[in-house]
């Protein structure tokens, strides 16, 4: 069972916890604890980093494997390169 909680806001944020509830057709308490347990959640991510992308691996196929084969040696030779004009 929820238990209460007191909470002091400005009027300002009180005025705008007012105004989503209205347009969602909630009360303010509901818009408060949604609120909180969704910066909760961010604050606590619940899995390992692997699980939370898990869903995403394996998505996107196509273009060329071989790409980044050398654009670190690539890299290398603009750096040197720009050596030169300092």
């Amino acid at each position: 069972m929820p238990s209460p909680v007191t909470l002091r806001v400005d009027k300002e944020t009180r005025q705008r916890i007012a105004r989503i509830a209205r347009r969602k057709q909630m009360s303010a308490s509901e818009v408060i604890r949604q609120a909180i347990e969704t910066w909760i959640e961010e604050q606590e991510p619940t899995g390992s980093p692997y699980e939370m992308v898990s869903d995403l691996i394996g998505v996107v196929h196509g273009g060329n494997r071989k790409r980044s084969a050398g654009a670190g040696r690539q890299f290398a030779v603009l750096l040197k390169s720009r050596r030169g004009f300092r």
